[in-house]
């Protein structure tokens, strides 16, 4: 340790050089001194031996922030002055908590300023940072803090560590930092970048802000705490930024000392010895020369004014607070030029100063601009340098991007469906137009023009089902969720609904343990209409329910981010619109439920009825090949387009095509061969040729009534033909056999057992009866398909087993 440096009432006030001030971590005082190594313990034992012990002191130096917080807290109890040479916590600037506190070195909150208006001049407003632990980084912080609010600019993340900052750097790396702010001291700024280099936190994509007095060399020097190489620490800190207090003047001016920062340093280098750079302190000698020059100069005009009240310095002690007030005013009011630049000490005690700001480029320091926040005054070099040739972003810009459906496919689509509507529109109109033919009213067409006109709206939905952001505003999207929903609720209502109740009836007519007595229960269209109704009245009240209580709106699901190719600072967020709910689930649950019973039941109905034959739905086949495919292709696409709804095109794809098919199917299979037999047989103009000739004006039911009659009547005759034929042969074989017992026959013919039976059919004196009479009852009895309608009680049993033996 150097000699003391001593400043008593009765020594000359002009400071010297010797000895330097090159140790940072010391007490100071106006006697002798003892080095605490910025100890608070042990600052604190020197402080009161110095305080009880003569001489009397009248001003306090402290070094550190830690020793000066707490010689500064006590010190007013003392009626002591504090001046620091190399405290910079922001803590110290509390005039309540340190009265009588001042320094040359600046508050650490001077960075702040400097900081803020690079963050401007370069365009970022995220920044991110990490602390080590202790009072004066946290305080720095939270001044930062205040000031990047001020200024628009947000701290997106805060990270601090108290040893080890592997966590907070992965943290970082986590979070996408970009713009970094440390604070920590020289040792673990190693650690930090060193876990810096490990996470790739580094590069063109980052920026690292640090504090300027770390030495030159900082990172190339050899840490046992830390396992990486020079030559990773070098690479992991290129291109960071650094904020320093300017304490060496820039211009070569010469100070109150009559020397220039120049000089100054050489001596100081002479008297060091070594080089500058490896002694601890060397970048505040400046500060703590310029800080001797505050005290002897404000000790001396304090002395001034003293004299005019008749004091003198030596009259000092602890209790005299008048002395004190006068040294803190002079030193309030000092303002002169040091070596370290202009001297001047804010309403905090605090010194104003300039900022330096460097960068590392190439592994040197290179300075590129001051920053003079008295005058808010940016001096710039233009010479910043970043690895990839620009300022980086603050963040990752995320761009929103919307997945729009393939334009390709809704067009090809959509020209499918229009050719349907057309295709269901011609289907309709021949279905009205040919009402009147009896083959058109036994298939019951206005069921079937239900039908084609759901088909119709089925396929109507196909167009707001591709309907998105690329076609349509926000604003509008629910109105078209709204029209994709009650289309296609109504149109598979109106569709299905109808055949399903074809089936059900013909189920339910002819399907009966009793059927021939059921076939002659006249089929009621009303009750056809009345089962369809209620089927579309279910929906609509679900579907009025459904939008009243939760109604469906717009819904954005976000996907993975994905970084292009081309751009570092930029990631796409793709974005989907969906049409939506609250208990979206619960509805669907409810509506898919009710249709799949239905589409099942149809399938169990349509299988049982498929070996009935009716004219009174002529058509009820076809109808139950169209339920077949609705069902299998509505069973299948439900589920599938709910697991593909992430993705637009598939999802589009299976629903639209699904209701196109399913309703090509359905007027294909119902509509198309009517056509084919009209076109075919003429049926129409037979129809129309026998009202003409007959002149009747009879109406549907009747004409119905004969239809059926005639075709009984042919179907008869064909019987009565079949029947006269066995006849024919049975009568034969009887002649035969008649023959063959003639010539057994005894001479004497009496009574032999078993003859008497033949006298039914044959006489000895004469020729065999004819047996078969048509209008007999028993011929009707043989002939009649219909023997319910008939009736038995004519019937002779005996002739009709001897006829069918």
């Amino acid at each position: 340790m150097s000699p003391p440096l001593c400043v008593s009432p009765s020594s000359h006030l002009a400071p010297q050089l010797s000895p330097p001030p090159h140790v940072p971590c010391s007490l100071w005082l106006t006697g002798c001194h003892g080095s605490t190594s910025c100890f608070s313990c042990q600052a604190t034992k020197y402080l009161y031996e110095l305080l009880y012990n003569d001489p009397i002191k009248i001003i306090l130096m402290p070094g550190c922030s830690s020793v000066s917080t707490l010689v500064a807290e006590a010190a007013r109890m003392w009626n002591l002055i504090v001046l620091s040479y190399g405290s910079s916590s922001p803590a110290l600037s509390n005039r309540q908590r340190f009265p009588t506190f001042f320094r040359t070195h600046p508050s650490a909150t001077l960075h702040n300023p400097t900081r803020v208006q690079l963050f401007k001049k370069w365009g970022w407003t995220k920044i991110a940072t990490i602390q080590q632990t202790t009072e004066v980084f946290t305080s720095t912080l939270d001044d930062l803090d205040q000031r990047v609010k001020e200024a628009g600019i947000e701290i997106t993340f805060r990270q601090s560590f108290f040893s080890d900052p592997a966590a907070p750097v992965r943290s970082l790396k986590r979070q996408d930092a970009r713009i970094i702010v440390g604070l920590f001291y020289e040792t673990e700024a190693r650690k930090v970048f060193c876990e810096v280099y490990k996470e790739k936190l580094y590069g063109k994509r980052y920026v690292w802000f640090l504090i300027g007095w770390y030495a030159d060399n900082w990172f190339r020097i050899k840490d046992p705490a830390i396992n990486c190489t020079e030559a990773e620490m070098a690479e992991a800190v290129e291109g960071h930024v650094t904020t320093e207090i300017v304490m060496l003047n820039p211009e070569n001016t010469r100070s109150i000392s009559n020397m220039t920062s120049q000089e100054f340093i050489e001596k100081l280098q002479k008297r060091l010895g070594k080089n500058p750079e490896e002694t601890g302190g060397f970048q505040e000698a400046p500060l703590a020369y310029d800080a001797i020059w505050a005290l002897a100069l404000a000790l001396n005009k304090t002395s001034a004014e003293l004299v005019k009240k008749g004091l003198r310095l030596e009259d000092f002690n602890y209790n005299n607070k008048n002395i004190t007030d006068e040294i803190y005013r002079a030193l309030n009011s000092s303002a002169f030029e040091g070596v370290s630049g202009h001297v001047v000490f804010d309403a905090s005690g605090s010194r104003m100063a300039w900022t330096l700001i460097e960068q590392l480029q190439g592994g040197v320091y290179k300075k590129i601009g001051y920053y003079d926040s008295t005058k808010d005054n940016l001096s710039w070099y233009n010479n910043d340098k970043w690895i990839g040739d620009a300022p980086p972003a603050d963040y990752t810009k995320v761009i929103t991007t919307f997945r729009f459906l393939s334009q390709k496919l809704f067009i090809s689509v959509s020209v499918l469906a229009s050719l349907g509507i057309l295709l269901a529109i011609v289907c309709l109109a021949f279905n009205i137009y040919n009402g009147h033919v009896r083959y058109i009213q036994n298939s019951q067409p206005y069921l079937n023009s239900m039908t084609a006109v759901g088909c119709t709206l089925a396929l109507a939905a196909v167009f707001p089902l591709g309907l998105d952001g690329y076609h349509i505003g926000a604003g509008l999207f629910p109105f078209v969720c709204q029209a994709r929903l009650w289309l296609l609720g109504l149109g598979f209502s109106l569709a299905y609904g109808s055949m399903f109740t074809k089936i059900w009836w013909v189920h339910t007519v002819f399907t009966k343990k009793e059927e021939k007595k059921e076939r002659r229960k006249t089929l009621e269209p009303w009750k056809l209409y009345a089962t369809v109704g209620l089927l579309v009245g279910l929906d609509v009240v679900m579907l009025a329910v459904w939008q009243i209580i939760d109604p469906l709106h717009r819904t954005i699901e976000e996907f993975t981010k994905e970084e292009p190719k081309t751009d570092i600072d930029v990631s796409i967020l793709p974005q989907l619109e969906h049409c939506s709910s609250t208990k979206m689930n619960t509805w669907l649950g409810i509506f898919y439920g009710f249709k799949g019973l239905l589409l099942l039941l149809g399938i169990f109905l349509a299988y049982e009825t498929k070996s009935v034959s009716t004219e009174k739905i002529n058509d009820h086949r076809a109808v139950g090949m169209a339920i077949y495919n609705v069902a299998v292709l509505c069973l299948i696409t439900a589920p599938v387009t709910m697991i593909l709804n992430s993705q637009q095109d598939a999802a589009f794809a299976f629903a639209s095509l699904a209701v196109v098919f399913s309703s090509y199917i359905t007027l294909v299979v119902l509509f198309v061969p009517k056509m084919r037999r009209l076109i075919t047989r003429g049926e129409w103009q037979s129809e129309q040729q026998d009202t003409m000739k007959t002149g009747s004006s009879t109406n549907n039911n009747e004409e119905e009534k004969s239809r059926l009659l005639e075709k009984e009547n042919r179907e008869l005759e064909k019987i009565i033909a079949e029947k006269e034929e066995r006849v024919s042969e049975l009568r034969q074989q009887l002649q035969d056999r008649q023959q063959l017992r003639s010539r057994r026959r005894p001479s004497n013919p009496s009574s032999r057992d078993g003859c008497a039976a033949d006298n039914h059919f044959t006489n000895t004196a004469g020729p065999v009866p004819t047996l078969y009479q048509p209008s007999l009852p028993l011929v009707r009895c043989l002939v009649s398909e219909q023997a319910d309608k008939l009736g038995r009680s004519n019937c002779d049993g005996s002739r009709v087993h001897l006829l069918y033996k």
